[in-house]
Parts: C-alpha cells; sequence; structure tokens
C-alpha cells in the first residue's frame, strides 16, 4: 500500500512560523495544476506496482484552488495507477476558505476529510502569527463543514506560544473539544530560521517559551484531549476511535508514497527523492527527471527512521519487527538500550511492544536518540 500527496504551494498571506514551500503567486494556479498533471504522468511508474490507500493535498493552502481542479488531479491518479483501494482523501483548507459554496463543491469531489488549520481560538495569538482568519470565522467553518456532510474533519492547533499562556490555550481546547472533531493535532510552536519568527528571533525581539512552559502546556493538552475520549496516538496527533489519519499514520509505519508538486517528497524502494522548492523551476521542469534530487537510504538510515517514527506512537515498537528488517543483532542492540529507558519509567511495554508513555512524548527525542546508530 502507498500514499500519494499533491503540494499546493500557494498563500494568500504568509505565517509567521511556516517554512514549508509557498508561492503567493496565485495568479499562476492554473500552470501549476498543468505542470502537476505533467509530473504525475511521468512519476506514476515510481509507485506502478503497489495500491495507493490515501491521497492528500497538503500546501500551502489547497483551499485556494477550486475543488474540480482538485478533483481532476484525483480522476488523472486514478487512470494511472491503481486507487481502487483509497480509504482517505484529505484536503487541507483555512477556515476563511470554507464558506457555504466552497463546501458545496467540495461535496461534490471524492474528498472525504478535512484538515482545518485553526492554530488557535485566541484572536490575538491568531494575529501574533499572521493568520488570515478568526477565531470566529474558524468556529463557523468547523459548524458548516460538519453541516455540509464532512464527518471526518480535523483541526490544527499550536501551543506554545509566546505571550500566550495556560488560559489562551484552555480556551483553545475547550473550544476545540465543543466543536466535536473526529481528530485534532496539536503542534508546539517551532521557530524556524527563514520565518517572520525567526527573523525576529535573530533579531533578539523574540524566542521560544521556556521549557516548564512547554511541559505545562503539553500536560494541559494532554490531559484535556485524553479527558474529552481523544486517544493521544501519536506526539502531535489526537482521535477519536475511527478518526486517525490514515495518510499520516502511513508515514511512520514507513509506508512508500509518492508526492507531486514542488517541494514534494516520495520513497519507494529505499529511494527518496524531492522535487525543486521553487515554482518558476518547477513549472520548468515538471515531467523531467531533472526536477528531483534523491538519495538512497542505507540500512542504518532506514533503521534510524523505523525506530524515531515507531517510538512517536502509541503503538511503540515490536523488537523481532526490528529483528526482521534490520537483522537479530540490532534487535539485541534495541533490547540492551532499552533495559534501563524501561527501568526509568520513559518506556513501557505493551505486550511485545515497547512504547514511550504518551504523558512523556514532549521527551522523546531525548529518548529515541539513545537507539541510533551514528
Amino acid at each position: 500500500m502507498a500514499g500519494l500527496y499533491f503540494h499546493i504551494p500557494f498563500c494568500k498571506r504568509l505565517c509567521a512560523y511556516c517554512d514549508f514551500f509557498h508561492s503567493v503567486e496565485l495568479g499562476r494556479s492554473d500552470a501549476l495544476v498543468e505542470a502537476m498533471h505533467r509530473e504525475l504522468e511521468a512519476a506514476a511508474p515510481f509507485l506502478s506496482d503497489r495500491h495507493v490507500r490515501t491521497i492528500y493535498f497538503g500546501g500551502g493552502t489547497p483551499s485556494l484552488l477550486p475543488p474540480a481542479r482538485l478533483q481532476e488531479l484525483m480522476d488523472h491518479a486514478a487512470a494511472l495507477l491503481d486507487c481502487s483501494a483509497v480509504e482517505e482523501r484529505t484536503v487541507e483548507a483555512n477556515p476563511d476558505d470554507l464558506d457555504g459554496a466552497y463546501l458545496e463543491a467540495l461535496a461534490r469531489t471524492e474528498i472525504d476529510r478535512l484538515s482545518v488549520g485553526v492554530q488557535s481560538f485566541d484572536d490575538g495569538a491568531l494575529r501574533l502569527m499572521n493568520r488570515r482568519h478568526t477565531a470566529a470565522q474558524a468556529e463557523q467553518a468547523l459548524r458548516r463543514a460538519q453541516e455540509a456532510g464532512f464527518r471526518n474533519v480535523t483541526l490544527d492547533l499550536i501551543f506554545g506560544i509566546p505571550g500566550f499562556g495556560e488560559p489562551s490555550l484552555r480556551q483553545s481546547l475547550e473550544k476545540a473539544v465543543g466543536l466535536s472533531p473526529g481528530h485534532i493535532s496539536a503542534y508546539h510552536l517551532t521557530i524556524k530560521p527563514a520565518t517572520a519568527f525567526g527573523r525576529r528571533a535573530a533579531r533578539g525581539t523574540f524566542g521560544p517559551v521556556d521549557e516548564r512552559t512547554s511541559e505545562r502546556e503539553y500536560a494541559l493538552v494532554h490531559e484535556t484531549l485524553s479527558a474529552a475520549g481523544y486517544c493521544h496516538y501519536e506526539v502531535s496527533n489526537y482521535a477519536r476511535e475511527g478518526f486517525r489519519a490514515r495518510h499520516n499514520s502511513a508515514y511512520w509505519t514507513g509506508d512508500e508514497y509518492l508526492g507531486i508538486g514542488p517541494s514534494a517528497h516520495s520513497f519507494a524502494r529505499g529511494i527518496r527523492r524531492w522535487g525543486v522548492a521553487s515554482l518558476e523551476e518547477y513549472l520548468r521542469l515538471a515531467g523531467t527527471d531533472a526536477l528531483y534530487g534523491s538519495e538512497w537510504l542505507s540500512e542504518r538510515d532506514r533503521y534510524n527512521e523505523c525506530v524515531m517514527t515507531g517510538l512517536r506512537t502509541a503503538e511503540g515498537i515490536d523488537p523481532d519487527r526490528i529483528g526482521a528488517l534490520f537483522g537479530e543483532r540490532r534487535r539485541e542492540r534495541f533490547l540492551r538500550e532499552a533495559g534501563p529507558l524501561e527501568a526509568a519509567g520513559l518506556l513501557v511495554r505493551h505486550e511485545v511492544r515497547l512504547a514511550i508513555p504518551a504523558e512523556r512524548f514532549l521527551l522523546s527525542d531525548s529518548v529515541i536518540e539513545r537507539f541510533f546508530e551514528v
């Protein structure tokens, strides 16, 4: 099984925290879609013998494209790849794009899951992050989506926002829970150099919250959403029964995927490749091998990634699977490293599997790196 990802880079406004490849040249959207069709045609052999299980439109802001253009890409994919077993089709959306007309048109496509970038229900925090919607618009968008028949809806929240403490976060969590989406993603704000926040940090006018604040806010997110019936199944992801994100889960379990669009990544048969992060160059090169950079993942690379992604999930890792994939020596080493961590409560055992307790996911990086082969 495999995933198919389409990267739509366009944004009306640049968020202060985002370092994904993006473009504000909305007038070139038709040219981009045409180029994506060319790339899809040429790239289909990358997954020629795989069944596509999930389709995901990310960005950028995919909801800036008319729903009919999204359906055209899905139709083209179905003509080139085996999409008969697709279980989930997701589009990311900004709340202010989800008016009645857009949702009505989207409901006529095969899209069956919405990922709505709310980030906060505090208008002050939204202004700080340079979001283009208000808290009221976000709430209206979620209600409209549900009324339009979209049962599988996820919303994104950000915590650890400097200057906005626990009362603001609690308000956002309570509002999110009250809207009752099937899935909630909650990300700690990360300040990346090539962002507005990063440039402010370089000038000394902005900085991350301290470690104790991070821990308190993380605990508030975990406790609030867990108490509301959401399973904390991955570091940043919470879902009610039946609503886990299947596309994202495939990344964590090492499934293969094909990425279409500028800067989109693909992985299959030990090869990872990525498209050029330039709209101009993408439009020129789409459909040719010159579009891509690539790397061959060694067995050590694949082992490290298996450990990293597996230990980010509530299910954790089965050491026997490590043995089957990477040999008995690595399995024995994994168990040796796990012993002291299990004794310290940083790992727990679920029958044969070893996992980081969800309430300690904030410390996952320091646990995971103990297993890495350098």
